[in-house]
């Protein structure tokens, strides 16, 4: 029985991998696909942004802009981050069940903090600012409470699993010498996983810039803002300013990060200000800078959002979303429910349409996006273009996942008719860059002597690919497919609101036209597939093990 197991699991795999390009094909089949899918004028629009990426606007105004922007987007960022590692830190903590003592304790703990944790990331982070703009009006705060708590749920339910993966024997070692709960925490459970709990706020904090960026969409600023303005205008060559400048911003993340987890994990025996050190007093010194501006630049209080005024409207606000004063809120309302469920529908569509296109344009771009076949280590074979290949891939990736999806949708939007497609390009366009760096790490990081082994018996490309590299793989990227299938999930209504179809666009409309319960319902049928995609994540991640 224990023989048939490897090959039961090989199998598992294969079918599972039918599995999901056959829903990947049913998607596609939401798709009227002629050229009635473009505008009129769409391939010339996309000349020229094309044109305007070849030509950005770098005059003195524009890069003063950008450059004001990018501070903008980068405080709001580091504030609303800020927030969300003491939400997850002391939820995480509680949802972790660390602090209980009994069984029922620990399970009513863990039940009801990771219920909270799960209400508050499974809502966008954009929805969370147009809610809470709706609520209280235009305020920097908006902004940053609207990215503390979907990021401050990501990293509680992170935290919690770290806190719970830890390992028996150092924390029973401690209760045995008799320190409390609290003391096992601090000596016993976060040394353990101090380290990775930095490393993974640092990766999310990379991604909150990006989420920062499109505050603007509900009226805030940062360079959102002025990519909105931009192609408002049809100035594509300030548009594409804006966006190097948010690349920029998501570049300097990922070397601060990469920066920041090198000195977590060398050792250093030298005394002195050390890279930790100045790390850690950057790191202070950015928080308490972007405050400032909040606070005396931006002048905006926290204390303003519990005036009589803003109470007063988020009453108001809150009493309408569940339906007081309404004789027929929406959410009671089969026909509505009907209208929803099938607009719940091609959002599921959209997603699967996205997750798909993203896959295939990683699988085609990883093998020479990996060093480990650039430089010939794997396969034992060095070519001159190699290199070469390998850079222009990387940067392909760097760029790709650095403009968020709205940013892609708003600019596809003009080329393709409003519908599923183009939402679904845009998830693609961002997703791929992501999932294309993540499998090229798995393939750097595999066991090389397998695929030497191949390539010495005179194996060519194609079949190293197949029978070496894919085999060993293949598990780890169904891993990451299904992740990124959940985060597509989450987005999918955000790119609807400029047009991209699904939940977004109607939940757009219902905004517009002040109509509440529609919202509730609307929220309710995007939690409903959110939960869903996550349990079809889960289950289909156990399969593949």
């Amino acid at each position: 029985m224990m023989k048939q197991l490897p090959v039961f699991r090989l199998h598992n795999r294969f079918f599972l991998t039918l599995l999901l390009l056959a829903v990947f094909v049913w998607s596609l089949f939401s798709i009227k696909w002629n050229a009635d899918v473009f505008h009129a004028g769409g391939i010339p629009t996309m000349l020229q942004i094309l044109e305007g990426l070849i030509h950005p606007d770098l005059s003195a105004d524009v890069l003063g802009k950008g450059l004001s922007s990018a501070w903008i987007t980068l405080a709001y960022a580091v504030a609303g981050m800020s927030l969300a590692v003491i939400y997850a830190f002391i939820v995480g903590i509680l949802a972790s069940g660390t602090l209980t003592s009994s069984r029922l304790a620990r399970l009513s703990s863990k039940v009801f903090f990771r219920g909270i944790l799960g209400l508050t990331r499974s809502i966008h982070e954009l929805i969370w600012a147009w809610l809470f703009v709706a609520a209280v009006g235009l305020s920097p705060y908006a902004a940053i409470l609207a990215l503390a708590i979907p990021y401050g749920g990501i990293l509680g339910r992170i935290f919690a699993d770290m806190l719970n993966d830890v390992p028996d024997p150092p924390i029973k070692a401690l209760k045995s010498a008799g320190a409390t709960r609290i003391q096992t925490l601090i000596y016993g459970y976060l040394p353990l996983i101090w380290a990775d709990m930095i490393s993974y706020t640092m990766y999310r904090f990379e991604c909150s810039i990006r989420s920062s960026a499109i505050m603007s969409f509900v009226g805030l600023g940062g360079l959102g803002y002025q990519i909105q303005l931009s192609l408002a205008d049809l100035r594509y060559n300030q548009v594409w300013t804006y966006i190097f400048f948010l690349i920029g911003l998501v570049l300097f993340v990922d070397i601060w990060s990469n920066f920041v987890r090198k000195g977590l994990t060398e050792r250093r025996r030298r005394r002195g200000f050390s890279t930790g050190w100045r790390s850690t007093l950057f790191t202070i010194l950015l928080i308490i800078g972007s405050w400032v501006y909040i606070t005396l630049g931006e002048n905006a209080h926290l204390f303003e959002l519990l005036s009589d005024k803003n109470i007063e409207y988020a009453k108001k606000f809150f009493g309408g979303l569940i339906g007081l004063h309404e004789k027929q809120p929406a959410f009671l309302d089969a026909g509505s429910w009907a209208a929803a469920l099938k607009l719940t529908l091609e959002t599921l569509e959209m997603s699967i349409m996205a997750i798909g296109f993203a896959t295939i344009a990683a699988f085609v771009t990883v093998i020479p996006a990996a060093r480990n076949i650039a430089n010939g280590s794997l396969t034992l074979s060095k070519k001159w273009y190699n290199w070469p290949l390998y850079g222009f891939v990387r940067i392909l990736y760097i760029f790709s996942r650095s403009v968020p999806e709205l940013v892609w949708a708003m600019m596809i939007i003009f080329i393709f008719k409003p519908g599923l497609l183009p939402g679904a390009i845009a998830l693609a366009l961002h997703n791929f860059g992501i999932l294309g760096k993540l499998w090229a790490e798995v393939i750097e990081d595999m066991d090389h002597r397998p695929i030497r082994n191949l390539a010495s018996a005179g194996a060519s490309k194609i079949q190293i690919l197949f029978y070496g590299i894919l085999p060993t793989v293949l598990p780890r990227f169904l891993t990451y497919i299904l992740y990124r299938w959940e985060v597509i999930m989450r987005t999918t209504i955000v790119v609807g609101f400029v047009g991209a179809g699904g939940l977004g666009m109607d939940f757009k409309l219902a905004m517009s036209f002040f109509q509440y319960t529609q919202i509730t319902l609307l929220l309710l049928c995007y939690m409903i597939l959110v939960i869903i995609a996550d349990f079809a994540s889960e289950s289909t991640r156990k399969a593949v093990k």
